[in-house]
């Protein structure tokens, strides 16, 4: 997408042929700067520390960590240990291990003095597919988005309501993002969009990254607390939600970032649609019920704490709770199938169940079937 006029994908091989370019989402929106990976250990922590983020990114730059490790060794301890350090960097995103699997499985059938080349090669591979599959899915979102409008357009509206949580746009992927690929096509488009911003509490993301990434593709948006989006429903302020996840069971249960199951449940109440845009490899065919979905819990300092500019333009992070408070940070929440309107997949719309995301990826419901 466009940053300041420049197109850019959220992650790239540098000049030198070889290291890992990344953009920085800690410091976003104050500062766009690019970090530069050139080890198995930068991989990880980059993950970790979520200086990126997402779960399609996550799975990125896990294959990239790949190559840097086998830059130093490309053995078959090293590739196995490899995949084992970066597995355990985040648990709930489940295309980490999906991309880590491939990787595996594919260079692990090469002899050592051939692995180096074709990690990079898959590595590349897998940032080009994610690109296609993201895209795709906007396509088949946006179709939405166009009836919504001739709805609206038609009952005297100036613009469609969109409300997303979290950040699941470019900067969560490769590139044009997963729940706002569908608004960049409607914006394109001609289609008058306005995007409701849930800030995301504890670590900010739709205030940060989705507002900073909006105002770069010049789409109108407002940013609003978490619990503010049940009372803009309320109020018939929104016509469409749209959120991503960072795993999907097979029968349509979605993890996603703290804050999407009460989202889901006051669209249900109050009739507004609710759409989850779901690339493939996010899908866990090993898992039926979301409650088995292993959810992240994060350092209590996110929640304690907060960061923001001060009035000189320094960054820092100051305390907003009573010292010897504690605090609960769970990353994530599952929504069950029940909330959720459809599943926008790069292979088109599927109702929140296993059979109709068979129908859309019939080989993966059959090998999971043979298991």
């Amino acid at each position: 997408m466009q940053v300041g006029g420049v197109s850019w994908r959220t992650i790239r091989v540098g000049a030198d042929g070889w290291s890992v370019e990344v953009i920085d989402q800690r410091l976003l929106p104050h500062r766009f700067q690019v970090a530069r990976l050139v080890s198995l250990q930068d991989a990880a922590d980059a993950i970790r520390s979520m200086t990126v983020r997402g779960a399609p990114l996550i799975g990125a730059t896990a294959a990239y960590g790949v190559a840097l490790a086998l830059r130093v060794d490309a053995s078959d301890e090293s590739l196995v240990e490899a995949a084992e350090i970066l597995g355990a960097t985040r648990p709930t995103a489940i295309n980490l291990a999906w991309a880590l699997d491939a990787a595996v499985a594919v260079l692990g059938t090469l002899p050592p003095d051939e692995r180096l080349s074709a990690a990079y090669r898959h590595a590349a591979g897998l940032c080009d597919d994610d690109v296609a599959t993201n895209s795709a899915i906007g396509e088949h979102g946006l179709a939405l988005i166009r009836a919504a409008w001739r709805r609206r357009h038609a009952a005297g509206a100036t613009r469609v309501n969109i409300l997303t949580h979290c950040n699941a746009g470019w900067l969560a992927t490769v590139d044009w993002g997963t729940a706002l690929a569908p608004v960049y096509k409607a914006h394109a488009e001609g289609i008058p969009v306005h995007v409701w911003v849930d800030e995301t509490r504890p670590r900010n993301q739709g205030a940060a990254l989705t507002a900073w990434e909006l105002g770069q593709a010049g789409i109108p948006h407002t940013v609003v607390v978490d619990s503010a989006s049940g009372h803009l429903m309320q109020r018939g302020l929104v016509d469409l939600c749209f959120v991503g996840t960072d795993r999907t069971t097979s029968d349509g249960d979605v993890a996603n970032k703290i804050g999407t199951y009460p989202t889901a449940l006051a669209a249900r109440d109050n009739g507004v649609p609710f759409y989850v845009c779901v690339p493939g490899p996010s899908i866990d065919w090993s898992l039926a019920n979301g409650q088995d979905i292993p959810i992240e819990v994060r350092a209590d300092s996110e929640v304690l704490g907060v960061e923001g500019v001060l009035a000189d333009g320094s960054t820092a992070r100051v305390r907003i709770a009573p010292t010897g408070t504690m605090a609960l940070n769970p990353a994530f929440d599952v929504t069950p199938a029940r909330l959720v309107t459809g599943l926008v997949t790069e292979r088109g719309i599927a109702v929140a169940d296993r059979r109709d995301l068979a129908r859309l990826y019939p080989e993966m419901a059959t090998e999971r079937a043979g298991d």
